[in-house]
């Protein structure tokens, strides 16, 4: 396992257990951002980097009973934190990286990733991975309860000008991953770059 992951499933395996506690308001900016994700009546969908599965009973209600939900995450402790909540009942969960998906090409019509893109050990890659397992056409959400801003000031930092979320890096990184932006939204109460996967 490389130094990042490891790093990725200290950091969160650490925090699991109060994780939804310490963000009990997010729910509506999940709903919303599964929203604008267009998903349909029978469509399958992967939460990459599904941490506690806030994203999941969006993601099943967008679906339906017929739709196919996973979440795939990195750290154990996140999964069994989605489990003790519940969340399994609205979707499959994996024990997977997302630089490697168990997945087959093209097996996917959506991937929603909520806070993921400063995660990720190596973007350009990861995303590829991402587009691999999703159909032409087929979209990608990447999403986080508050802007780039507020997030920054969260955390008592500043934006700097080589964030990945910013839009003028974020667009060729996904355009040079398989990905095409469709939208951007970058205030204080969300981010989501939608993006649509080229054929």
């Amino acid at each position: 396992m490389s130094d990042d992951h490891t790093h990725v499933q200290e950091f969160f395996g650490a925090r699991a257990a109060g994780w939804d506690a310490r963000f009990p308001d997010d729910g509506p900016a999940y709903a919303a951002a599964v929203a604008d994700l267009g998903l349909r009546e029978g469509d399958r969908v992967l939460d990459a980097g599904c941490g506690t599965g806030r994203a999941l009973p969006p993601l099943r209600a967008a679906v339906g009973a017929s739709g196919v939900v996973l979440g795939a995450d990195l750290t154990p402790a996140m999964l069994q934190a989605a489990v003790r909540a519940g969340r399994d009942r609205d979707g499959q969960l994996l024990l997977a990286d997302v630089s490697a998906l168990p997945l087959r090409a093209r097996s996917l019509d959506a991937v929603f990733g909520a806070g993921l893109i400063s995660h990720l050990p190596d973007p350009a890659e990861n995303l590829r991975e991402l587009a691999r397992v999703v159909r032409p056409g087929g979209t990608l959400a990447l999403f986080h309860p508050i802007g780039r801003a507020a997030l920054a000031a969260r955390q008592g930092r500043r934006i700097t000008p080589d964030d990945l979320r910013a839009e003028p890096n974020l667009r060729p990184l996904l355009a040079g991953s398989g990905w095409r932006m469709t939208s951007y939204v970058d205030e204080d109460a969300r981010f989501l770059a939608l993006a649509v996967r080229e054929a």
